[in-house]
């Protein structure tokens, strides 16, 4: 059985899990492009940086044990409200870990008087992109601050 609980972002167990997706990330896509402008890489690094301040929560998904399986953040971008930084780690994928913690971002976006959510993954994460059109995303045009830097991205949005 897995539980949900809504955490601080500076929450060690969340640190961690994020660190994990780093590493993942970080083998999916590498260092960016050798013949990359180097302006377009630090400019992308920006805008994947989360900034505390705009954290609503951030929501873990646990086991049995209290074992932290799966992390997701909810943050205000301008006037949205944004999921970032889901991951599920991968001895826990397919137990709807994930699933979870999507139902819980989109209440507490809700909570938040949302009319609808919105998120952004990556074109070399065709599981994610799987996950949120099974779970009733709409892919929607790639929004800022990713549109300048990460044009191959996915963004999708869930109405409330």
């Amino acid at each position: 059985m897995i539980t949900i609980e809504r955490v601080a972002w500076e929450d060690p167990r969340g640190v961690a899990l994020r660190a994990t997706m780093d590493e993942e990330m970080h083998e999916r896509y590498g260092a960016g492009h050798r013949d990359e402008d180097p302006a377009v890489t630090a400019e992308r690094d920006r805008a994947l940086t989360v900034d505390p301040a705009t954290v609503i929560t951030s929501i873990l998904a646990l086991d049995e044990d209290g074992t932290p399986l799966g992390h997701i953040a909810v943050r205000r971008l301008r006037d949205e409200v944004e999921l970032k930084r889901l991951i599920v780690l991968a001895a826990a994928r397919g137990k709807g870990a994930a699933t979870a913690l999507l139902s819980e971002g989109e209440q507490v976006a809700r909570e938040a008087g949302a009319a609808r959510v919105i998120l952004q993954t990556g074109d070399k994460q065709p599981e994610a992109v799987a996950l949120y059109r099974k779970t009733g995303w709409e892919q929607i045009d790639v929004y800022e601050p990713y549109a300048a830097t990460m044009p191959w991205s996915y963004c999708f949005a869930k109405a409330l």
